[in-house]
């Protein structure tokens, strides 16, 4: 635990540097670069990186190899998050973005560290680039929340796809009865009416354990992406947040259907226990996951965060090329 504590607080100490200077920060290269559970969106000839940190940490890169500082998302934690979720303090978790109908959507999570006392917030800005006067992000509160001893799920590291039909379908949970589905309004702001909900992943969770309790049902961190018939989830098993006692690793099963069943390539079902490696641990690093996974520039890519052992267990910012086995399985090499 001291290991993401630290890491988390360097990320925020950083993201302030950059608030109160009137500097830039210099240009810092990938292996460098300290983060938790990342993810990308392009706009123009800019990429832009979110992830943990406190307001939402920012980065932005011309060539997905050198990175600057940005400003954080939110200046102050949002007001109706800390209303709604006890200890949230403005350090919010674990984000995702996506471009849809000209707004970019970052969904965000608030919560506690071992508990489901959480929540799934929605914002929007019409563009990424901080430097164009149309830059603002807008938040809408929140579009869900797990409450402990009546959901045995937990309301974090939220995903949205868009299926095929333009309806969009949000991902998410942690631990307790793994990995669930829910479809949104057409604005994203809100579950849609009447509710559809699934479960996509889950792990064999000691009974006797308190609801309370997150379990040892090890799965979090979701994330679908469409490639050629298929949509993939890509989930993280085991446990983050160790530093070198960290095991994380990133398993994956499709569906032609966005709603599942996910199977992995033995043909077991994701929501009964199965997955197929992707990636794990190697001599650099004791775990790596939380990633997502996109096409951009006529590459696919595999982006995650690992526990550097060279450096006592700092989460470090993993970017790959991904390809795919002739069968359709993506490949990683780490």
């Amino acid at each position: 635990m001291k290991h993401i504590i630290f890491s988390f607080c360097l990320l925020a100490a950083a993201s302030a540097a950059y608030a109160s200077s009137p500097k830039k920060p210099s240009v810092i290269p990938t292996s460098k670069v300290m983060t938790h559970d990342p993810v990308l969106a392009k706009q123009g000839d800019t990429y832009y990186l979110f992830a943990t940190g406190q307001g939402i940490s920012v980065m932005s890169s011309k060539d997905l190899q050198n990175w600057k500082f940005e400003k954080p998302v939110f200046e102050e934690a949002p007001q109706w998050a800390v209303e709604t979720v006890k200890g949230y303090n403005g350090h919010t978790w674990a984000p995702d973005i996506i471009f849809h109908n000209g707004l970019y959507h970052l969904f965000y999570s608030c919560s506690a560290f071992g508990k489901n006392t959480s929540a799934i917030g929605h914002a929007t800005n019409p563009t990424l680039d901080p430097s164009s006067p149309d830059f603002k992000w807008t938040d809408h509160g929140k579009v869900i929340q797990s409450v402990p001893n009546r959901d045995m799920w937990n309301a974090i590291d939220p995903n949205i796809i868009i299926d095929e039909n333009g309806t969009p379908w949000m991902n998410f949970g942690s631990f307790w009865d793994g990995i669930k589905m829910v479809k949104l309004t057409p604005d994203m702001n809100g579950v849609a009416h009447p509710e559809e909900w699934y479960s996509l992943s889950r792990r064999q969770r000691t009974f006797n354990l308190d609801e309370e309790n997150a379990g040892d049902g090890a799965v979090e961190a979701p994330f679908i992406m469409k490639h050629g018939d298929y949509y993939y989830l890509f989930v993280s098993f085991d446990y983050c947040c160790k530093g070198l006692k960290s095991n994380y690793k990133v398993m994956v099963g499709r569906s032609k259907a966005v709603t599942g069943p996910y199977l992995d390539k033995d043909g077991k079902a994701m929501d009964k226990g199965g997955g197929s490696l992707v990636i794990q641990r190697n001599k650099d690093y004791a775990g790596v996951g939380h990633n997502a996974a996109y096409h951009l520039d006529g590459k696919d890519y595999f982006i995650s965060h690992a526990y550097s052992v060279a450096e006592e267990g700092a989460p470090k910012l993993i970017i790959r090329e991904m390809t795919w086995t002739p069968d359709g399985w993506p490949i990683v090499n780490f």
